[in-house]
């Protein structure tokens, strides 16, 4: 990541480790107790074979099951406090348009964070797409139909949906017959296209109360920010529309840049559950306004004592992306299975021992903490 200040630093931190496989032995490498969040997180995406990794992240929860995502520039032991490190890869900038990814593994990672969001109901859809996403699904991990391998409900035991039925599987087959001769990419590419006209796509929500004390959620997208009531949107300020973000307690304001016939800004709040869920909606909108706005991040604040947060964007734009996305060039990826990661607590104290990577169908790899 080369936009990152003094990642030089960060590589020094790193320790070689040799780790025996099931089939062979590899070369990995364990971030020391001290390393920063970018250490891990370079880490993961080298074992992913992962180049595009902007738009991913690794996250974790607190001590109250809150999400928060893994701060790259701040050391690892200063974020996650008395529980065990236990951390997630995923999605954290979901792009508008996926076909733009130049790789076909960045389209892959992205494909299976959605068939997760879809199957947890953080993604809803009709009963209709999610047959034929579900179908893409079939053809991405089976392949063509084969009626002497295929059993009467070969689907049956894959997750599609929260409620999942035997008519829905029924159809999913249906379709999945008709796919002969489509690769795995592009069954991915085809389920991309159709889940990126979902109106939920890549909206990272939050609870809230407006400023009569109605239940809102709000949204943070690409596009901007969105405000829902009973699942409803029921309103949207884009980027371009925000003047200003900043939180106060528990309190989370934005200011509005005037309308053609305004004179002045309007200002709008919105109370959040307590000060580290507005601070928290606040980092979400500041990285989501740096990555897909601006052409590169703006630099911090010099000044030697500085009031309020001094949290800031530091990764690439989308835009900066783009370009170092245009200039990789390799051989088509290798069809990864989705990755689980864990910092592993010992048993008598929630401080890590080792980074635990677990395969979906493969044995897990557990390397330890360099000292």
């Amino acid at each position: 990541v080369q936009n990152y200040k003094n990642v030089e630093n960060s590589r020094n931190q790193w320790k070689q480790y040799k780790t025996k496989g099931t089939d062979c032995s590899s070369t990995c490498v364990c971030p020391q107790k001290q390393a920063r969040g970018l250490v891990l997180f370079e880490m993961v995406c080298e074992h992913l074979n992962l180049l595009e990794k902007d738009y991913f992240a690794l996250w974790f929860r607190d001590v109250d099951g809150n999400k928060n995502w893994l701060d790259p520039a701040k050391q690892m032991k200063k974020q996650v406090r008395g529980i065990g490190w236990n951390f997630s890869f995923s999605v954290k900038f979901y792009p508008p348009d996926p076909s733009q990814l130049s790789e076909d593994i960045s389209r892959y990672f992205l494909f299976l964070q959605l068939r997760q969001d879809i199957v947890s109901g953080h993604l809803p859809c009709s009963l209709a797409t999610l047959t034929v996403l579900g179908s893409y699904c079939v053809q991405s991990e089976l392949g063509d139909y084969d009626p002497d391998e295929c059993s009467s409900d070969y689907v049956s035991e894959m997750a599609f949906a929260p409620n999942q039925t035997k008519d829905m599987e029924e159809k999913i087959m249906e379709l999945h017959k008709t796919y002969r001769g489509m690769s795995p990419a592009e069954a991915e590419m085809h389920f991309l296209e159709n889940v990126k006209k979902l109106s939920m796509y890549g909206v990272d929500l939050h609870h809230a109360k407006d400023s009569e004390g109605v239940t809102i959620m709000l949204g943070v997208c690409s596009s901007g920010l969105l405000v829902y009531r009973d699942r409803l949107r029921i309103n949207r300020f884009s980027w371009p529309k925000i003047l200003k973000i900043s939180y106060k307690r528990n309190n989370f304001f934005i200011k509005i840049r005037p309308e053609e016939f305004d004179q002045f800004e309007s200002i709008i709040g919105f109370k959040l559950l307590n000060h580290r869920a507005a601070k928290r909606l606040w980092k979400v909108c500041v990285e989501h306004h740096s990555f897909f706005r601006l052409v590169s991040p703006e630099e911090p604040p010099k000044k030697f004592l500085t009031l309020g947060s001094k949290f800031h964007y530091i990764g690439r734009t989308q835009i900066q992306t783009r370009r170092a996305s245009a200039q990789i060039s390799r051989h088509p990826r290798p069809h990864l299975p989705l990755l689980f990661l864990a910092l592993q607590p010992s048993q008598h104290s929630p401080k890590p021992t080792g980074v635990h990577i677990q395969v979906v169908g493969n044995a897990a790899v557990t390397l330890p903490l360099a000292a």
